[in-house]
């Protein structure tokens, strides 16, 4: 047999709109018959820090079309439609890059593949680092790096370093970058299945898809530009695969195979996987068609004893943007300047919400939500008390060491969210919601104690947490996954620190909301929305 050797991923061509940040930096000298292509390190930190500030405020035209579509979709429902005018709107206060669009500005990943002819002289990553290390010093960015000093003992690194820099050789002289900021939730929920070859046929593959989207779930906010690849080399060239094809990066693979073993994209099964997420009713967020924006299904080589299947998604939060440097200067990815042309003149007709008092007994306020079903749309006022992960970790401390429950939890919802910086002159930083499922194991005791009887942030929960609220008499509401910007400018009137301070962003908060939009997803009763989903 004839050696054969295949580019694994041979990307077709490169269609994206780019932008000359400038001609600085780049020289070319000769070496023998070859170019070389001299980068300065400043290039690099350059093309790092435009990269990371313009992906936390804007946002690829694409992806704002489609939300667009989803308000022209006569087939979509009004929940779907609600969280695509929000997000539309978000998008159009993000752009004057004062608010990022989601307050989980997230880890800096940087991708990288540089010619055999590009000379820097330095360590490439320390220069990208130190761009990313300016942008979130410079601007209203959230910093959410956590180091281990111990096995046990961690502390917030004060600058969302490190960053994952990965960097591969190829061909030429020049040097291609995709930049990414993954948050916690769409980090989250990225999947590896170990499977076999039965999983390889029609009827099995079906059945393994409808039940794995459920694993997905709302908590890192959909709609979900969702990435399932099938096979790899290893379980780690699978995952590696799933994240750049959420970010788009694989689009212009080849549609079919060889025996050379190239990936490609598997067109029919993207349009399978895409109607089983929108007859799956989970929907935008709250049930509906638009779980997801588009699939991307990429078919992988595989080791005859082994089938790794990966599962990911870039979220509404869809920040991901391509670089490169060549002869001609360095360049950035051209995101959208006008996400405002993708808003109706008119939003989307929806019944009114309740109004929702939250400065009265705790008990009126529970009184006053058990007159409703659960999905019933909410605009609340008043109160709201913010904690997330270290904050419950040390009131559960409290409670384990004797203490009261404080009297902050007992008094208020809790809203399980995380701030961005603040900007000069405004209330709030960008502020919205996490993921509740991390809370869950503290829900049955704490409501014991007098706690956490209204809880408000994004995602499904557990059937523990909706047992709980039966017992106990709580809810969960459900706040909209991703328009962080949009509420600190238009819903939080002021935030107060009133626990932990040393904590940062997981310090606990009060803050003071107007119209602040949520649904009811689990009641006192114990029906849960998500529960009823097919």
């Amino acid at each position: 047999m004839d050696f054969i050797y295949q580019d694994p991923y041979p990307i077709l061509k490169d269609d994206t709109q780019y932008k000359k940040l400038t001609s600085d930096y780049v020289t070319i000298e000769k070496l023998g018959d070859r170019e070389i292509l001299v980068v300065n390190p400043k290039g690099l930190e350059l093309l790092a820090e435009e990269a990371m500030f313009d992906v936390a405020f804007m946002l690829r035209t694409k992806h704002l079309q489609s939300l667009h579509n989803i308000l022209n979709d006569p087939e979509a429902t009004d929940n779907d439609r609600f969280v695509a005018y929000n997000l539309l709107e978000n998008a159009k206060v993000a752009i004057d890059k004062q608010l990022p669009s989601c307050q989980d500005t997230g880890t800096a990943i940087v991708v990288a593949k540089k010619g055999e002819n590009v000379y820097t002289g330095v360590d490439d990553a320390e220069y990208l680092s130190r761009g990313v290390f300016n942008t979130y010093q410079k601007r209203n960015l959230r910093y959410s790096q956590i180091v281990p000093i111990s096995m046990f003992e961690e502390k917030n690194s004060g600058s969302n370093l490190p960053a994952q820099i990965d960097i591969y050789a190829k061909k030429g002289n020049s040097y291609e970058f995709l930049f990414l900021a993954k948050g916690g939730g769409s980090a989250n929920k990225t999947f590896l299945y170990q499977q076999t070859k039965s999983l390889l046929n029609e009827k099995s593959m079906t059945e393994f898809v409808k039940q794995k989207i459920k694993d997905l779930g709302t908590s890192a906010c959909p709609p979900y530009h969702l990435a399932l690849v099938i096979g790899g080399t290893s379980a780690e060239a699978n995952l590696a695969a799933v994240k750049k094809a959420s970010a788009g990066y694989y689009d212009n693979l080849p549609t079919s195979g060889n025996m050379a073993g190239q990936a490609f994209r598997d067109l029919e099964w993207e349009a399978r996987v895409q109607q089983i997420c929108y007859e799956s009713g989970i929907g935008a967020q709250f049930g509906g068609k638009y779980f997801v924006h588009d699939v991307r299904v990429i078919r992988l080589p595989r080791h005859a004893a082994s089938c790794p299947v990966g599962l990911g998604v870039s979220c509404s939060a869809d920040r991901n943007i391509k670089g490169k440097i060549t002869k001609d200067g360095i360049f950035l990815e051209q995101l959208e300047t006008n996400p405002a042309q993708f808003l109706p003149e008119v939003a989307p007709h929806l019944e009114e919400p309740v109004i929702v008092d939250l400065n009265r007994p705790m008990k009126d306020i529970l009184a006053e939500l058990s007159k409703y079903p659960i999905k019933t749309r909410l605009k609340l006022n008043g109160t709201v008390i913010v904690a997330r992960d270290i904050a419950h970790a040390k009131i559960k401390e409290m409670l384990d060491a004797g203490q009261p429950m404080p009297a902050y939890f007992k008094n208020h919802p809790v809203y399980y969210a995380g701030p961005a910086k603040t900007p000069e002159g405004m209330p709030s930083g960008s502020f919205g919601p996490t993921t509740a499922g991390r809370m869950d194991p503290y829900v049955e005791e704490f409501q014991k104690h007098g706690g956490s009887m209204v809880m408000l942030a994004k995602g499904n929960r557990s059937k523990q947490v909706s047992d709980a609220c039966a017992k106990y008499g709580g809810f969960y509401l459900g706040s909209i996954g991703g328009p962080a910007a949009i509420l600190a400018k238009e819903n939080i009137l002021s935030v107060e620190v009133v626990d932990f301070p040393e904590l940062g962003m997981e310090a606990v908060r009060k803050i003071e909301v107007k119209d602040f939009p949520a649904f009811i997803i689990t009641d006192d009763k114990g029906n849960d929305f998500f529960a009823n989903l097919k």
